[in-house]
């Protein structure tokens, strides 16, 4: 864990400043030779078994101990030019790829919840970046610094070479930059180097309560009619804003999004991936010489947390086809509400994902003017499949976005607090797709008409969209 102690002080000089870090290096290189002469007055000639291991333990504490403070030394900020001006290109790309060719940068975000570091999400060759730098300029009197960045590519790559990746770098003390640039090296010229503005730099009271993250948009997606009963049941259940992560999608559905976009509900994030990498269709590597899995998915996942954190009380994480229905609730805020006074420290809460096959329907709630619309009618697929013995059922999320370090698709990989798994007498997710267990019969499967609570409201929301948008 970093505590950022700070860059040096803007009055001296870049020479004095490097001799002071070498002083400081050499410092740490001079305790651990310390530690090493104690060791060995003490240890040296210990015959007894306690005594030795006792003795080992120690020797490891210091060596690491010594370790951790050189290496927090080697990624402290260092100024390496004053007087300049904060200049560089500043780039609105979702994805910006480096000159490596193998590190993609999606968003630096300022996270102060450990120490004052910027977390840049972004894309790695797991194996090919080993080093990365910051590049920051303080204003108004123009001192660049350099900070080592720490990489940390997500543990989910699923096989894949490239992965999601936190590049985190300590921020100088003296200010609190607007802009960073990303190098492979800690030399160049900055005025070359594209930049990207730091979000989250200021705290904001939340304007929404939930925000769905969708992720991602892909094969020129057409699900026009689930998509948009969707929406609507997102935001009958308190949803205030939906964030889609579009890689493509038909005409039609562009005419809905945009609908979507002018009322305030939607936000649409670019995600042209495929400009870049090969893709995958598919969660898991097949060897078959592509890049990424299922177009780059944990990580808009992992941006869109962050994009969120200081907006949004909430955030959902599941797909357009998913929706998390609440059985015991009307709605999603009485639900959370819930939760958390049952939960209290708890800050990720997980729903079981349930099958409701898209070829089993019932003749209920058949809209005729529905029917020219491209898409899947939620409301006329109420069975879904059994729970299976040997498998168990992935989940989606509810987060507290400041309370997520790291996530992926069906859980989170580094947090503060722990998680819940939120009964099925609670909630459930409706997921109304292509069956996984396509061989069952139809008096096999589990009515479950919960989602005809909202169809009423449902069914008119619907309808006016329609009218503006398709029909």
């Amino acid at each position: 864990m970093w505590m950022a102690k700070g860059a040096f002080r803007v009055s001296q000089t870049v020479p004095a400043i490097r001799l002071k870090m070498q002083q400081h290096k050499l410092q740490g290189q001079r305790n651990l030779h310390l530690h090493l002469d104690t060791f060995k007055m003490f240890c040296g000639g210990k015959k007894s078994y306690f005594v030795a291991t006792v003795c080992i333990i120690t020797l490891t504490s210091m060596v690491a101990f010594s370790y951790l403070r050189l290496q927090r030394i080697d990624h402290l900020p260092k100024i390496i030019q004053e007087g300049r001006r904060c200049r560089g290109e500043i780039t609105n790309n979702t994805i910006t790829p480096l000159k490596d060719k193998r590190t993609f940068i999606i968003s630096p975000y300022f996270d102060d919840r450990e120490s004052k570091v910027t977390r840049v999400i972004g894309i790695v060759h797991h194996e090919d970046v080993k080093e990365l730098y910051c590049w920051f300029c303080c204003q108004p009197h123009g001192q660049i610094y350099v900070s080592k960045a720490k990489i940390d590519v997500h543990s989910d790559r699923f096989g894949f070479p490239y992965g999601a990746a936190d590049i985190v770098c300590l921020e100088p003390e003296i200010c609190d930059p607007t802009h960073v640039s990303i190098h492979q090296s800690p030399h160049g010229n900055i005025d070359q180097l594209p930049r990207f503005e730091i979000k989250n730099r200021k705290a904001e009271t939340f304007s929404v309560d939930f925000t769905v993250c969708i992720s991602a948009m892909f094969g020129n997606y057409n699900n026009v009619l689930q998509f948009i009963q969707s929406m609507e049941m997102y935001k009958i259940l308190g949803a205030q804003k939906v964030v889609v992560y579009k890689n493509s999608c038909s005409e039609l559905m562009e005419k809905v999004l945009k609908f979507y976009m002018e009322e305030g509900t939607v936000e649409i994030i670019p995600w042209p991936i495929n400009s870049y990498l090969k893709v995958s269709s598919k969660w898991h590597f097949m060897q078959d010489g592509t890049h990424i899995g299922y177009y780059g998915q944990i990580t808009a996942l992992n941006d869109c947390i962050y994009r969120n954190m200081r907006r949004s009380k909430f955030v959902v994480l599941n797909d357009a086809d998913e929706i998390i229905l609440p059985l015991k609730h009307p709605d999603w805020k009485t639900m959370m509400s819930s939760l958390q006074e049952q939960n209290p420290g708890t800050g990720i809460f997980l729903f079981e994902n349930h099958i409701f096959p898209e070829t089993i329907s019932t003749p209920v709630f058949n809209v005729s003017s529905w029917n020219t619309v491209p898409g899947v009618n939620i409301l006329q697929h109420v069975h879904r499949e059994p729970d299976r013995k040997e498998v168990i059922n992935p989940k989606k999320m509810i987060i507290d976005p400041r309370r997520v370090i790291q996530t992926s698709v069906h859980s989170v990989l580094r947090a503060y607090g722990t998680s819940v798994n939120v009964p099925m007498d609670v909630a459930l997710i409706y997921h109304c797709r292509v069956p996984l267990q396509e061989n069952l019969p139809r008096d096999s499967l589990i009515r479950d008409t919960t989602l005809w609570k909202y169809n009423s409201s449902l069914i008119t929301n619907v309808n006016k969209v329609l009218q503006q948008t398709v029909l």
